[in-house]
């Protein structure tokens, strides 16, 4: 399994406050939230983040016991606030320039990206990949959210002769996953030759209660974004950049003929 971070393995639900004897209103005082704030994050309609993980272990005064264990999950410590994010997102926003995202990649591509990065071990890169295929569960489970991925022309002809066969399969994957209700793939052409998206990929999530967060990705991991501005911005350019984009059949279109030139 991959690294999924689920409230269960970190206190049960925080249902700790009871077990503590505190009720939600004095567990949130503690932890310098609302009552409110704790309830939907136990329902899972608000994401869990590490401030709120750092903030419990104060209030439940349990020396970081929390945080500790959040580090032993198997994914880097700024990169679980984001998969509890995407885990209850209602709504997922992605722009990528030089990849397919990772939710829409197939095994044979996810682990020829992975394997990129010289200083993994097999396993490791194994480990990484199964965690990469078991987020994707997320886009096929009942209520799964709507996602909109915004990819650029060239991620789709980046491909030699010896990642064709790759590629091509990667293509065809997009394709179907297009088809479903929940998914819209749009493609940014290269005739578009400036927009708002080549500085960085970045992705979305909505959570039922309509907070947004970012996932930014750069060379050392990447970063969550949660600020009311920052994130403001970054939906204000995510849809300039959308608007760049072919229409979805449009897209699926080009998706196939790219295909077609490699026979």
């Amino acid at each position: 399994m991959g690294a999924r971070f689920q409230r269960g393995e970190v206190g049960g639900g925080f249902g700790l406050e009871g077990a503590a004897g505190m009720t939600q209103e004095s567990f949130g005082r503690g932890a310098g939230f609302s009552a409110s704030h704790v309830s939907a994050v136990e329902s899972e309609t608000r994401a869990l983040t590490m401030d709120f993980i750092r903030r419990a272990d104060r209030a439940l005064k349990n020396n970081g016991l929390f945080e500790r264990m959040v580090a032993k999950l198997g994914a880097p410590s700024w990169f679980l606030p984001w998969l509890d994010a995407e885990r209850v997102a209602t709504q997922l926003r992605s722009w990528q320039p030089s990849l397919v995202p990772g939710l829409l990649q197939t095994e044979q591509y996810a682990r020829a990206v992975i394997r990129c990065d010289d200083t993994l071990s097999e396993e490791e890169v194994e480990e990484r990949l199964a965690a990469r295929l078991d987020r994707q569960s997320i886009l096929t489970q009942p209520k799964a959210p709507q996602f909109v991925a915004v990819i650029g022309e060239e991620v789709l002809r980046r491909a030699g002769e010896d990642f064709r066969a790759i590629m091509a399969g990667q293509i065809t994957h997009l394709t179907v996953m297009a088809e479903r209700p929940n998914i819209s793939v749009h493609i940014v052409p290269n005739d578009v030759s400036m927009h708002a998206g080549p500085t960085g990929p970045f992705i979305l999530a909505r959570a039922a209660d309509g907070k947004w967060v970012c996932q930014l990705e750069n060379q050392l991991g990447g970063l969550v974004i949660s600020g009311d501005d920052d994130v403001a911005t970054l939906l204000s350019k995510w849809e300039t950049i959308r608007n760049e984009a072919l229409p979805r059949r449009q897209s699926t279109d080009l998706m196939k003929e790219v295909v077609t030139s490699w026979t």
